[in-house]
């Protein structure tokens, strides 16, 4: 595991989520817990604690390899590749969303 996220060339910081929720279960009609903005391309999906686990399946789909989290009030971000959870000081905060 990396020290420090090495992916964040790869990303917007000035991103638009595609969706206020989880983009596949709101095609399907699931649910979810959480929600994660993809910081490469702007895909919502769900957390691992939620039943579609979207999120990290959109990671093994794209290799896009950094996320943040899109809750009101949490301004973590997730590398998978380097399996590393840290903040990023002076990003401009998530979008909200309802």
């Amino acid at each position: 595991m990396a020290a420090t996220c090495t992916h964040l060339s790869d990303i917007s910081f000035e991103i638009e989520p595609h969706a206020t929720g989880c983009e596949e279960c709101l095609a399907t009609g699931g649910t979810w817990l959480h929600l994660r903005l993809c910081m490469s391309c702007g895909h919502v999906g769900c957390c691992d604690n939620s039943p579609g686990r979207h999120a990290t399946a959109h990671f093994a789909a794209d290799a896009h390899p950094v996320i943040r989290s899109f809750e009101p009030g949490e301004d973590w971000w997730w590398c998978y590749v380097d399996e590393l959870d840290f903040d990023v000081e002076g990003a401009p905060p998530a979008p909200s969303h309802p």
